[in-house]
């Protein structure tokens, strides 16, 4: 199967009232981890990409190891999105190197330059068939190039978000209901705001929801890490429950990337304490891609309910 947009996935998830797990990759074995699992549970999945992850890689290497992955696993559906794509070249330079959709986050203008800037990436990107994604609200805490004071983030208005969808034609909507980027999302009890999701939903019914900064900071992996000489300490994320119940209640898409840089970096750390020899990247690599691909599995099993959803 050639690779997809997120449209069909979309639709079939708010129709059945589940949520699809799009996770973050940079290199060959997440890549692997990600897809297998969402294979061997028969799941959509949504691979992504934010532009230091490009830089990072190479867009032509991305773009070569993700093509080999849907070819590899024909039967299920696999897109490649920008996340958080900053500024319209970047948007179209993923469009134009087969990305089937893109995220432009203008969360850091104004209410009407967002709008302006969303619609000219829209146009651009549903010119070539592309899927555009875009967010309104502010979420704290810091990822890859993202970096937003606790106290700058900003709750989503569903009466904007309406407006917002109507002015724009953006394809889903990222808002913000209490996550935030990072290992450190909460100081105290983890709470997200369903009342906004709510509303949101009630007034564009028929626009799939996203959330970002969504990662459980699995305590096992946090543990994992430090077990084998990490210093994580204090790292909280947001409930798995809770991200469940989210994916009940209307959010389309959930990103997932400190849960996968934990079980990569966990797997790492303890075949070099155990077997202070290793230098073959082999030997280090492939239990780290296991761990990725349990986590993935664990997600899409048991949080997102994406299984036998392909």
């Amino acid at each position: 199967m050639p690779l997809v947009t997120t449209k069909a996935m979309f639709e079939k998830s708010m129709k059945e009232k589940f949520a699809i797990g799009a996770f973050n990759v940079n290199n060959m074995e997440l890549i692997q981890g990600i897809v297998e699992a969402a294979a061997e549970n028969n799941s959509p999945v949504i691979l992504q990409a934010s532009s230091s992850a490009i830089k990072y890689a190479g867009i032509n290497y991305l773009m070569g190891m993700v093509k080999v992955a849907a070819e590899e696993h024909p039967n299920i559906p696999i897109a490649i999105h920008l996340d958080h794509g900053p500024d319209f070249e970047t948007c179209k330079m993923c469009v134009d190197n087969g990305f089937t959709s893109v995220m432009f986050d203008g969360s850091k203008y104004d209410f009407e330059e967002n709008i302006r800037l969303t619609k000219e990436v829209v146009d651009y990107a549903h010119s070539h068939g592309v899927v555009v994604e875009a967010e309104l609200g502010k979420l704290a805490g810091i990822e890859d190039e993202v970096n937003v004071k606790a106290d700058e983030a900003i709750y989503t208005d569903p009466a904007q978000a309406e407006e917002f969808v109507k002015r724009t034609g953006v394809d889903s909507l990222a808002i913000a209901i209490g996550t935030s980027h990072g290992a450190y999302k909460f100081k105290g009890e983890a709470r997200l705001r369903f009342d906004i999701l709510q509303e949101v939903k009630q007034r564009i019914p028929n626009t799939p929801i996203v959330l970002h900064g969504a990662s459980t900071v699995i305590p096992e992996l946090v543990n994992m890490c430090n077990q084998y000489g990490g210093n994580i300490p204090g790292a909280k994320g947001v409930p798995d429950e809770i991200l469940h119940e989210a994916s009940i209640s209307g959010v389309s898409k959930i990103n997932v990337d400190t849960d996968l840089r934990l079980a990569m970096t966990a797997g790492i750390r303890k075949v070099f304490v155990e077997d202070p020899s290793a230098f073959d990247p082999r030997k280090y690599l492939k239990p780290a891609r296991e761990l990725v691909k349990e986590t993935v599995s664990h997600k899409i099993k048991d949080v997102f309910g994406s299984a036998n959803k392909a």
